[in-house]
């Protein structure tokens, strides 16, 4: 989505009112725990895209509850932004949490031929043949 300065201040903005309605104004039980990680809104203010983090385990229990909600949490943040248009609303599942853990475990489990020492080339010098 192509952005500016403007589209980035209404995405801050859209950010703290959608945050404000999925924590207080929204009682569904499958959006506990949900967390919203950023907003990015069109330039002509027109589509607002929501990124939402929660459990894996949890992706289409989430994804239905923002379906079913969609429409009211469309109306409540059209009346909290007071903007001319009430934007579309979009929502992502945000994996990033998810892709880090997995990168942090890989990370962890180092294979056995990283510790064997290399020549210049990256090939592995054999040991000395013991007599």
């Amino acid at each position: 989505m192509k952005r500016n300065q403007n589209s980035r201040r209404m995405g801050q903005q859209a950010q703290e009112k959608l945050g404000y309605i999925l924590l207080f104004e929204v009682s569904d039980p499958d959006l506990e725990l949900v967390t919203l990680t950023g907003c990015e809104v069109s330039v002509d203010k027109s589509v607002v895209v929501a990124y939402i983090s929660c459990d894996s385990a949890r992706y289409e229990a989430v994804e239905a509850a923002l379906a079913r909600a969609k429409g009211r949490i469309r109306s409540l943040l059209g009346r909290a932004l007071g903007w001319r248009v009430t934007p579309e609303l979009v929502f992502r599942i945000d994996t990033t949490a998810d892709e880090a853990e997995r990168i942090s475990r890989a990370l962890q489990n180092v294979p056995e031929t990283l510790s064997v020492e290399k020549d210049e080339d990256g090939y592995p010098i054999e040991a000395a043949p013991e007599e």
